[in-house]
């Protein structure tokens, strides 16, 4: 209720305001949506794609993905690699090179982009903006577009693709000063799944072949 009262106040408040002050508190009311959408579920499970390229650097890659979240622990699987996070450590697990490599998270300190940061991210640092709706198979794709209020952050723009139906994040599209372009598209998002007490769980009994490395 109050998330609800705080975005009518947002649109009441817009309606005196210029259009360009509108545009970022209407970008802003739609992306506390968002976030309050994902804060809601008890689990999520997402596959997508990811590209980037550069075309100066002859840079244009792709990969798939998938990644199960509940709260800021996480299993994401990427390029091969396994990591879990359990809300106190990172365990990164390379099967090709049969190596774990463990270390401590201080999500104070790192400014990595994390599965559970990627859903809620943009909720501070970020100057916004309305930008285009599009209708990409059949649903309609309302971007927000975020710039940095930090003048040496590396990242020219975001723009955040929002399926207006659903509140959930469709793609996520981040342009560097360099050139380098980055793509996340959500390709399925599935919530509430039954999962194992275990499944945000280390267990080193699996990899006996495998050489640890601990790093703190």
């Amino acid at each position: 209720m109050q998330r609800i009262i705080r975005i009518i106040t947002l649109f009441i408040i817009a309606l005196s305001l210029p259009a360009k002050a509108q545009d970022a508190a209407k970008a802003k009311a739609l992306l506390d949506q968002v976030s309050a959408k994902v804060k809601s579920y008890e689990n999520i499970t997402i596959d997508f794609k990811y590209s980037v390229s550069n075309p100066k650097q002859n840079l244009n890659q792709e990969s798939k993905g998938t990644v199960v979240q509940k709260g800021n622990q996480y299993v994401l699987n990427f390029m091969g690699m396994t990591r879990i996070f359990d809300g106190k450590k990172v365990y990164n697990i390379v099967p090709e090179d049969e190596e774990i490599t463990i270390s401590k998270y201080d999500d104070q300190k790192s400014d990595e982009l994390t599965p559970s940061k990627m859903l809620t991210f943009f909720n501070s640092g970020y100057k916004y903006s309305w930008d285009i709706l599009q209708k990409i198979k059949g649903r309609k794709i309302q971007y927000i577009k975020l710039n940095p209020l930090n003048a040496k952050d590396p990242t020219k723009e975001i723009l955040i693709g929002v399926d207006t139906q659903t509140k959930h994040i469709f793609n996520y599209i981040r342009t560097e000063k360099d050139g380098t372009k980055m793509v996340i598209t959500i390709n399925s998002f599935k919530t509430n799944q039954p999962l194992s007490k275990n499944h945000f769980t280390f267990t080193e009994s699996k990899y006996p072949n495998y050489y640890i490395n601990r790093l703190d």
